[in-house]
């Protein structure tokens, strides 16, 4: 099998999101995808020593099930780069260093997204290479009118197949085996909708706390964070219809049908959101300060540490069906997956007595679980 070889940048190497989640999935490729050759570099205006990047590297790739070996040999051959991605001057000369025929240069944007619109905007002046393809972490901007303006801007100079706009958290197992639990399995596919299925809750706690990231979370809340792009794209695809076939526009298409269905729930018993924030307190042995009292904190803002939405997706398949999503940071237990409420049956003959529970279903993100709780009337339940 030919190599594939490819150079992969991250900017924004020393952040958060690159150091829990982006290395080591990046650990999972070399298992996955043997025959690709990745030179990695870690390019941010941190300081960040060549050492310290090699050994964030090593460590993270071998926590994703990368050999120890290949971990050890990309950890060597990797790089570190301090790098402002808002000068021109430095990213056309960063660009021309790294242009290599036959090996695409991928740009991946572990950025604020008001730092990626201004990074996009330099490289709309610049001299690009051919093969660049450009991976922009959500958010998408900072609102419907930056995003739309962030799309226009990047049809302008760059072909959109060389345009991915990432959400990390639709890499999960759990959530890319939705549709296989789904469509390939013959159990739960036909009760797969309204007539069957009484709510459904996606859930996405935290029981870490603000850890230093004010600079970013006290102007976007759990809201923004994790509820518009991580749980909302989380629900279209547990709810969407069949695709006559797996590929990026036939998903991308069905996912949208379900998302431009979606409204607010209207139930004048039950709200259809809430927001809230932490307190001072106690996690797991350790002490957590008011949300209020986090360094780089505004209270002015109001930020919220905790969002809840309920809404209903109004076609054939799911009238009448809440779906509640609900993220938040500095709790107790910490879930994090789907749960799934069946309705009970719509009979039971006369002689019947202590009815079961709800029939319920439980898809675990993390850890990537999967459990149905089924009762009964009998002594034991499944």
């Amino acid at each position: 099998m030919p190599t594939q070889s490819v150079t992969l940048v991250i900017l924004g190497a020393s952040g958060d999101l690159t150091h829990r989640l982006l290395l080591p999935g990046l650990g999972t490729l070399p298992r996955t995808k043997p025959d690709y050759d990745i030179r990695l570099i870690g390019a941010s205006s941190d300081d960040l020593t060549e050492s310290e990047w090699r050994d964030r590297v090593r460590s993270a790739l071998t926590e994703g099930g990368c050999r120890t070996e290949r971990a050890d040999a990309m950890a060597a051959a990797t790089r570190f780069v301090s790098l402002n991605v808002t000068d021109p001057g430095q990213m056309q000369a960063f660009l021309d260093e790294l242009t290599e025929p036959g090996r695409p240069i991928v740009l991946y944007f572990a950025l604020p997204p008001a730092v990626t619109e201004q990074s996009v905007h330099v490289l709309s002046t610049l001299r690009l290479p051919d093969d660049l393809r450009l991976a922009l972490e959500k958010l998408f901007g900072t609102n419907l009118a930056t995003a739309k303006a962030l799309n226009a801007l990047l049809a302008s100079f760059i072909p959109e197949e060389r345009i991915f706009r990432v959400d990390h958290y639709l890499g999960k197992a759990t959530v890319l085996n939705l549709l296989g639990l789904r469509f390939g399995n013959r159990v739960f596919e036909p009760v797969w909708n309204a007539a069957n299925i009484e709510r459904v809750e996606i859930i996405a706690d935290e029981t870490l706390a603000l850890e230093g990231r004010a600079g970013y979370y006290d102007h976007a809340g759990a809201l923004k964070d994790m509820i518009q792009s991580h749980l909302m794209l989380v629900m279209a695809i547990f709810a969407m219809e069949q695709p006559a076939r797996i590929d990026a526009i036939e998903l991308r298409d069905l996912i949208v049908h379900t998302l431009r269905s979606t409204s607010l729930w209207s139930d004048p018993h039950e709200p259809s959101s809430r927001r809230a924030r932490y307190t001072a307190g106690e996690i797991d042995g350790r002490q957590v300060v008011d949300y209020t009292a986090e360094p780089g904190v505004d209270p002015a803002r109001n930020t919220e540490t905790l969002a809840q939405v309920t809404v209903e997706i109004r076609n054939a398949r799911w009238a009448g069906v809440p779906f509640r999503l609900r993220s938040g940071k500095a709790l107790g237990d910490g879930f994090r997956g789907i749960v799934v409420q069946f309705r009970p049956v719509a009979h039971q003959p006369e002689g019947f007595h202590n009815a079961a529970a709800p029939n319920v279903m439980v898809i675990g993100f993390t850890p990537e679980t999967l459990a149905l709780r089924v009762t009964t009337n009998a002594e034991g339940n499944r």
